[in-house]
């Protein structure tokens, strides 16, 4: 294996690039979306922050003399915007990233998460983290789905990726580093900057990594492009889902609040629950940590 199997051809996927992910935790698929799914995004993204798709807590009533860019400066990310977009809900079962999925974690797949960023000129970006360390699953199945709708940079604050699949999760320190609104983070100081990559790609790719990959992105330093990205997360349906969405819902052994996206769901008897609603991201992130 080299670092070229961890890119996806149109032609699809091979067997080069599901040992890759087996064994680095991510793979890039460049320009995976074609123009007009891109387009298509950005416009729904707009009208989501808009309000156009329904009242979300904490959304401010929409100017219509502010353009878009205006709007939506004013926020960060919205989570669950599936479950008030038809449209973000249809992309959650887009025929060439399933297809990854389904190869790489399970052809019994269900989609619990969606966040929608729109990481705006002078944003700060998310700490180092383990998506696992938030989303439990009992396989270690959890994958990240990272659609850039903006071409991703370095200067607009791309994901930052440590490949490999630690076998733990790593402890959370106090964030001092101003280019994340996180209060803590991961000591990534052990590894060499060589060993620390930036993936930057252009609107329309698709990034997947899985949930104990380090991973990270840094400030938006531009002053007039934004870094918008859809995020799903996705994970075997044989496996449980011990998630309490961060402390906001009871604990539970099986979080049942999902959407199958492939092949069958052997809890189908448990039926499935509406216990998650949209919310906006705040600027700086606490979450299960008393630092």
């Amino acid at each position: 294996m080299n670092k070229e199997h961890a890119f996806v051809d149109r032609k699809g996927l091979t067997q080069e690039n599901i040992l890759f992910y087996q064994t680095y935790g991510y793979l890039i698929a460049p320009e995976l979306l074609i123009a007009d799914e891109v387009e298509e995004l950005k416009d729904e993204t707009a009208a989501i922050f808009r309000g156009d798709r329904g009242q979300v807590e904490g959304l401010l009533p929409a100017d219509k003399s502010k353009s878009n860019a205006e709007v939506m400066k004013q926020y960060v990310a919205i989570h669950f915007p599936h479950k008030i977009s038809p449209l973000i809900k249809e992309y959650l079962f887009h025929e060439k990233i399933v297809e990854v999925l389904t190869n790489v974690v399970s052809p019994n797949l269900k989609c619990m998460q969606s966040m929608l960023f729109v990481k705006g000129p002078g944003k700060a970006g998310q700490s180092w983290h383990q998506d696992e360390f938030y989303i439990p699953t009992r396989d270690q199945s959890l994958i990240g789905v990272w659609i850039a709708i903006d071409d991703a940079t370095v200067d607009n604050g791309c994901l930052w990726i440590i490949p490999g699949r630690p076998k733990y999760m790593m402890p959370r320190i106090k964030n001092e580093n101003t280019q994340y609104a996180d209060v803590d983070t991961i000591d990534v100081s052990m590894y060499s900057t060589d060993q620390i990559i930036p993936i930057a790609v252009k609107k329309g790719s698709v990034v997947f990594f899985n949930g104990y990959t380090l991973h990270s992105s840094k400030r938006n330093k531009t002053k007039d492009c934004f870094r918008t990205a859809l995020v799903n997360h996705y994970m075997s349906a044989e496996s449980m889902l011990p998630w309490d969405q961060d402390g906001k819902l009871p604990a539970t052994e099986d979080l049942r609040d999902i959407v199958m996206i492939s092949g069958e769901d052997p809890y189908a008897w448990k039926g499935t629950l509406e216990a998650n609603q949209p919310y906006l991201r705040p600027e700086v992130l606490q979450i299960k940590t008393s630092l």
